[in-house]
């Protein structure tokens, strides 16, 4: 069953962690609103944009799976308020995540994304999060791991730029 142009069923719900542990991941009918919203408002453009598959890893999550990954009790990919996914470009490496990034944020309405993982001075994903016009926050933040603790701060393009050049391998 396809959610999107671009998205089946199938790929919104997969978890490794789900299937190893015998955990159901099924979204209600309100959550799967959710996500559907999500899939049409982000990552449906985005893969139009690039016009190349796309990586998105972790897009719905139960509360018992989002438990057991140690997720936030508040985690939008719960899609309760909203939805959210990580898209991944480099999965096929077709573009760069720095590329999506921008254009969501140039041309896209969101409620928060956050540029993940720059242990290594790019960009390893994005969590972007969709809840609807009215309520989206637009806020960026930048995720990072140094000397073992996980840092979150608000984005700005010149803090960005600094924790890449910290982070190049």
């Amino acid at each position: 069953m396809k959610i999107s142009k671009y998205l089946s069923y199938k790929e919104v719900t997969k978890s490794y962690t789900a299937t190893k542990k015998g955990i159901k991941n099924i979204p209600n009918e309100r959550q799967l609103k959710n996500i559907i919203e999500w899939a049409r408002g982000i990552f449906d453009p985005v893969r139009s944009f690039i016009d190349t598959p796309l990586g998105c890893h972790t897009i719905y999550r139960s509360p018992e799976l989002n438990k057991a990954i140690g997720g936030s009790d508040t985690s939008q990919h719960c899609a309760n308020k909203g939805a959210a996914g990580d898209i991944d470009a480099d999965i096929y490496g077709n573009t760069t995540n720095e590329i999506i990034f921008n254009y969501i944020k140039n041309h896209l309405d969101w409620d928060q994304m956050i540029l993940e993982g720059l242990q290594d001075g790019r960009i390893q994903w994005i969590h972007c999060s969709y809840i609807s016009p009215e309520k989206n926050r637009n806020e960026i933040l930048i995720m990072y791991v140094d000397k073992e603790e996980t840092h979150y701060e608000y984005y700005t393009e010149e803090r960005l730029k600094q924790l890449i050049n910290k982070f190049k391998k």
